[in-house]
């Protein structure tokens, strides 16, 4: 899968990208977010996406930071290069716990893919969702294959918020100038 004349493109929040090139590797690392990378096998492309929330109502949820809009954009430019929803594959990363102090929202992201995915009838093939390691993710749009690199991490070693105390008003016996 890998060799020198790669060309590796990095895949950040709120992005996503298509190619059908057999010499592009795309390549994100994740927490909570989630990627997902879609392949249409008949026409060798495929596309990765990386969204934060879920979705939003409205035209506030018209934002690619939102899985919702980031699959219907990645979906639509994948339909545009000659790739058909039903022929398309999925595979799914990302969705941990990075904080015990915050909300499941890598839960919530990676039922949002599983639904979204279900609703419009394409299959997953593969996912790696959940737990509290972040993930580097690699994807090869053309060839539809993944490769995913755990970074351990264990949130109850995550050292807690210390509030640092107040400050002690001075004493009178000091003089400030």
């Amino acid at each position: 899968m890998s060799g020198s004349s790669e060309r590796t493109i990095s895949v950040i929040q709120g992005e996503y990208r298509i190619s059908r090139d057999p010499s592009v590797v795309f390549t994100t690392v994740l927490g909570s977010c989630v990627a997902v990378c879609l392949h249409d096998p008949d026409i060798s492309t495929g596309g990765m996406n990386h969204f934060l929330l879920p979705k939003r109502e409205g035209q506030a949820g018209e934002n690619i930071r939102y899985g919702a809009y980031s699959m219907e954009l990645m979906i639509n430019e994948m339909l545009k290069q000659g790739a058909r929803k039903d022929r398309m594959i999925a595979k799914l990363f990302g969705g941990a716990r990075m904080s015990l102090a915050l909300s499941d929202i890598g839960a919530s992201n990676g039922r949002f893919a599983h639904d979204f995915l279900a609703e419009e009838s394409i299959p997953i093939a593969a996912e790696s969702l959940g737990g509290n390691a972040a993930r580097r993710v690699k994807f090869w749009p053309a060839k539809g294959q993944a490769k995913q690199l755990l970074v351990p991490g264990n949130i109850e070693d995550v050292a807690p918020v210390v509030t640092a105390p107040k400050p002690k008003a001075p004493s009178e016996s000091i003089t400030l100038f």
